[in-house]
This record gives structure tokens, C-alpha cells and sequence, in this order.
């Protein structure tokens, strides 16, 4: 697969920026009428789910910038046994897929203040979001962009993996101890 118009391939680590540089970054893709596409999550344990939404997040546009919660967002989010895997393996991770063209990080509970600053065109997220609830849709639409929500993967949520581990890992247990 060829990079999208206005990407060049890069490697993972050059695709972690802080939101300062995706800012700049942002400004010059504007001026060359570049469509802007931003998403958000948490992505603690990358799976399909995760892929099939970038893949198609990133085909609306011609850059995606994906933001990804803090550890510390991760936590007052999710609990204290969260993020399963460190924010600078899950930014890598990420910056390694060919649909992702730039990764920031965020410590706010919502990328509202990432949304803010980027004033992407584009703002997907998955269909579990009713469109009324998506944090920066009014910044979004206000500057004449879109909000899209796209299907999920049925059964396909870290949530989901986390249980199937431990089931996994009581079966091995008990296995063992026999």
C-alpha cells in the first residue's frame, strides 16, 4: 500500500510529536490543503478492533493524527490496574502502523484542548459514541469540519482481551497445579 496524498513514509519514532510540533505540523498540511484527520483513545492493549478503526479513520483524509490518553488520564479513566501497557509503547505501537501519520499524547480526562488546537476537518470515532456526546464535535463542525462515527468490531475491546487473558491464565494455573 502506497502512502496517502501529502504522507511520506516515516518511521515510528518520528511520528510521536508533541502537540506544540502536530500544531505547527497542522497549520503547514492547511496550507497545502491537506485534510486533517484526528482520533482519540486510550489503545492500552492494540488489537483488530483498534486497526480497523484507524484504517478507516485514516481514509477519510489525508493525514491522521491519532491522540492517545496519558497513563495518568488512563487510571482516573479506568482504574488503578490500567494502563496495562506504558504510554510510550502505546504511542510506538501505534506510530508503527502505516494508517497513522503523527501520535500526540494528552493528560486531560477528554481530547477537547487537543481538538481546540488542531481543528482537524476531520474527528472519528468509534459507532459505541452517539454523535451528541463526542468531546470536540462543536469545535469540529463549528470550523467547517466533519464528525464520523464509524462501526466497531463486535467483541473486540481491550476490555475483552484483559478478560480473556485471566481466564487463560486461571485455566494454565489450574493446569499446573495437577
Amino acid at each position: 500500500m502506497t502512502p496517502r496524498a501529502g504522507a511520506r513514509p516515516r518511521a515510528p519514532r518520528e511520528k510521536i510529536l508533541s502537540l506544540r510540533r502536530a500544531v505547527a505540523r497542522r497549520r503547514l498540511l492547511k496550507r497545502r490543503g491537506r485534510k486533517v484527520v484526528f482520533t482519540n483513545g486510550v489503545f492500552d492493549l492494540l488489537h483488530v478492533g483498534h486497526v480497523a478503526l484507524l484504517e478507516k479513520a485514516a481514509s477519510f483524509g489525508d493525514i491522521l493524527i491519532v491522540g492517545v490518553n496519558s497513563d495518568g488520564s488512563v487510571r482516573r479513566l479506568k482504574g488503578p490496574g490500567r494502563p496495562i501497557v506504558p504510554l510510550a509503547e502505546r504511542m510506538e505501537m501505534l506510530a508503527g502502523l502505516r494508517s497513522v501519520d503523527l501520535v500526540i499524547s494528552f493528560t486531560e480526562p477528554t481530547p477537547a484542548r487537543v481538538i481546540e488546537r488542531l481543528r482537524p476537518d476531520f474527528l472519528v470515532k468509534g459507532g459505541d459514541y452517539r454523535h451528541s456526546e463526542i468531546v470536540g464535535r462543536e469545535t469540529v463542525e463549528s470550523g467547517g469540519g466533519r464528525v464520523v462515527t464509524v462501526p466497531l468490531r463486535r467483541g473486540r475491546s481491550s476490555t475483552d482481551l484483559i478478560r480473556r487473558a485471566l481466564v487463560a491464565a486461571r485455566a494454565e494455573s489450574r493446569g499446573r497445579r495437577r
